[in-house]
């Protein structure tokens, strides 16, 4: 089934999750984005927070708007979640510009219809520093919503009842902040543990590793198991730091002959059987000699890889080549990229996007989105174009996760200058789940 357009103006993040959900029973989909002026509608619906909700049977969207004018920037899209009252959840923050969370709740099986909306204010933990991002996950019959919030660090938010109310849960790590931010986090919930992968800082101004460790049975676990705190969260602000977890990919380390630095988080799933996977971004053209550190913060980054991660049920990390992610997506974040996803019920299959066609390595004028399959645990894999010959950019490919008998594969697609100004439409497309696990293409 070829692609189509679902909203004519949004793009999104990657840091906030679920950015899409789909209802198998009644085959909807919902997607969280941002509209800006450059977009139709211009400025009249710029910064609206808006959730396109899709008909997969029809083909037919529909998009609401949860906060007009909200703010014109892609970290404001909103993280959703399936109630148990058949209810849908969006909660939503601005981009460190002031410290609310806000969130809605929908009728009854109707994300197209919203109660009011509700705000957290993180004022008296961040003491007005702002808060940015939202990742909805369950864990012991519990809801928990991750911020970046206290001190820039990674820090919870705690729900008793399905997100009619929200408690301060604490940090989950701390340090001494450097440039920007703390740990950049994707997180993966199964519902009895949810898994992370973390940066030390922002990679502009860190060489950053990559670590893992997931909360279960009340406590913080590095990947073998072996705790490295007592606690879920620390709401005395004495968190551990990221460093003591466990490292998936180190700084400077050589994949392929290509040293890896700067590294940063992209996406994590983990299987029934107990299988993690992650996708990184890394530099791969840094000189280790390097030139003065103030250049080498803000220069321009030609050659950005991909690196597929992953650990057994039973094993350490293995960590392999994905394929080149080209240069920094935008000239002001050198370390921007297309990203790479992957199928949160196929650990084999992931998608990117790159303007280098991984078949051959040759370069493209736009990004394209290319569909990966590996047979030996991310070892070797076989390629798809997604997207061919295409006159703009196709980025940020995410597969929304709700019905494992079909691939809900989503992309913005256009010309993006910054995270407030792009002319991006969304667009959708749905295959169904052949025997094998992967999509017909």
């Amino acid at each position: 089934m070829s692609e189509y357009v679902i909203n004519d103006n949004g793009a999104w993040c990657w840091f906030q999750d679920e950015r899409a959900i789909v209802d198998p029973e009644t085959q909807t989909l919902v997607v969280g984005s941002i509209a800006v002026a450059e977009g139709p509608g211009g400025e009249g619906r710029a910064g609206n927070v808006e959730l396109t909700v899709v008909d997969l049977r029809s083909r037919t969207a529909q998009v609401v708007v949860l906060h007009e004018a909200f703010e014109a920037d892609d970290h404001d899209v909103p993280a959703l979640w399936r109630r148990a009252d058949g209810r849908w959840l969006a909660v939503y923050t601005k981009h460190k510009t002031d410290d609310l969370l806000r969130w809605r709740i929908s009728e009854p099986g109707d994300p197209t219809r919203w109660g009011r909306e509700q705000v957290f204010d993180w004022t008296s933990y961040t003491g007005g520093r702002g808060v940015t991002y939202a990742n909805l996950h369950g864990l012991d019959g519990r809801l928990y919503c991750f911020s970046r919030a206290v001190n820039d660090d990674p820090c919870a938010l705690v729900s008793d009842d399905d997100g009619d109310t929200w408690a301060y849960a604490g940090k989950i790590f701390t340090r001494p902040k450097i440039g920007y931010v703390n740990g950049y986090t994707r997180y993966a919930g199964s519902g009895e543990r949810i898994d992370l992968i973390t940066t030390d800082h922002h990679p502009r101004d860190y060489d950053n590793s990559i670590y893992h460790g997931y909360f279960a049975g009340g406590a913080l676990h590095r990947s073998d198991g072996s705790r490295v705190h007592e606690h879920l969260f620390d709401p005395a602000m004495d968190a551990p730091s990221q460093v003591e977890l466990t490292t998936v990919l180190a700084a400077g380390e050589a994949l392929d002959g290509v040293r890896l630095t700067h590294a940063w988080t992209s996406d994590i799933r983990r299987s029934a059987n107990g299988t993690i996977a992650a996708t990184l971004t890394a530099r791969g053209d840094d000189d280790p000699a390097g030139p003065d550190e103030e250049f080498a913060r803000l220069r321009p980054v030609l050659d950005h890889r991909f690196v597929y991660a992953r650990k057994e049920p039973d094993g350490g990390w293995s960590r392999h080549p994905l394929g080149k992610a080209g240069a920094g997506l935008l000239p002001h974040e050198q370390d921007y990229t297309g990203l790479a996803t992957i199928d949160p019920y196929d650990l084999d299959s992931v998608y990117v996007s790159t303007p280098f066609d991984p078949r051959s390595g040759t370069k493209t004028p736009h990004h394209e989105i290319y569909a990966g399959r590996t047979t030996d645990g991310g070892a070797t894999w076989a390629w798809t174009p997604v997207t061919e010959n295409s006159d703009v950019d196709n980025l940020r490919p995410i597969i929304a996760p709700g019905d494992p008998d079909r691939v809900v594969l989503l992309w913005f697609r256009g010309e993006m200058t910054a995270s407030q100004h792009y002319r991006c439409e969304i667009v959708l497309r749905d295959t169904p789940r052949n025997s094998e696990g992967n999509s017909e293409r």
